[in-house]
């Protein structure tokens, strides 16, 4: 048969002479530029790609590291865990495993720190815990740190990124939207500062409460921010959107932002605009 004629193809031996030792898990592809680069190469250069300038989204730790002058930082003690409100299974499981992976309780972290010496109230969201969705503990989490800001009368900083509210806890997650919109109502009321960073991206009931609602909404370079995704808008109103549509260059031209800042200048813009508030110019 013609079948036994078709020699198998042998598979070379290792030769360990010739072995390249590439170290698993130490290069990263660029999403815009599709470049593939060393992970080492990328945290030096602030997350950013040294190729095409595109910015990779940061741990919370490393965002602090950035923002928060060194030994400043001290995180609120906020006990409280999620609960399962829908009774998934999976939702206790999947939340275990993230903060194994990512070394965080929750997707955001908040506290107090200084920028040059200037005492903020600062929070961080992260994407890498369920897309930094908001379920109620973000949103207490959040909350606290608003009652804290104007317990000690001190400017409040967000950093926001978030595919939005946590379906996995149903009402309670959209119930979060009301609840930080009304303690920045009194953060407002006590003529505080509210500064709100939108990055990478920020979505759904996170940009329809607190996200959007800062005295000055700064963005950073290329972020996605919207509500709904694109396509979903266009199937809704049944036209196409303009090219660009929900980037930050885009909302900055038609007034839904202040400004895009580069990630190397916001600790120093940050700074610039607390004491500007204060009156130090």
């Amino acid at each position: 048969m013609i079948v036994d004629k078709i020699k198998k193809r042998e598979i070379p031996t290792k030769n360990k002479e010739n072995k390249v030792d590439i170290p698993v898990g130490k290069w990263v592809k660029c999403d815009k530029c599709k470049e593939i680069l060393y992970k080492d190469t990328i945290k030096e250069n602030l997350s950013i790609c040294p190729n095409c300038g595109h910015y990779f989204r940061m741990h919370i730790n490393k965002r602090l590291e950035l923002i928060i002058d060194d030994g400043t930082y001290t995180r609120f003690n906020i006990n409280i865990k999620p609960s399962n409100p829908l009774n998934l299974e999976d939702y206790p499981r999947k939340l275990a495993s993230l903060k194994e992976k990512t070394g965080l309780e929750e997707a955001v972290a908040c506290g107090t720190g200084k920028i040059y010496g200037e005492d903020v109230v600062i929070c961080i969201m992260d994407s890498g815990f369920l897309m930094g969705s908001m379920g109620a503990v973000v949103g207490e989490k959040i909350t606290y740190a608003i009652e804290q800001a104007i317990k000690k009368k001190l400017p409040l900083i967000i950093f926001c990124v978030s595919g939005g509210a946590r379906m996995q806890e149903g009402i309670i997650s959209l119930m979060q939207m009301a609840k930080t919109t009304a303690a920045l109502t009194k953060l407002d009321e006590a003529g505080l500062l509210y500064i709100s960073v939108l990055t990478d991206p920020t979505y759904g009931g996170v940009t329809a409460s607190f996200a959007s609602l800062g005295d000055i909404i700064l963005a950073e370079p290329g972020a996605m921010i919207g509500f709904a995704g694109k396509r979903v808008i266009e199937q809704t109103i049944g036209q196409s959107l303009p090219e660009g549509f929900q980037t930050a260059e885009f909302l900055l031209e038609h007034g839904f932002i202040d400004k895009i800042v580069e990630r190397k200048d916001l600790k120093e813009m940050l700074h610039k605009l607390i004491q500007f508030h204060k009156g130090g110019f």
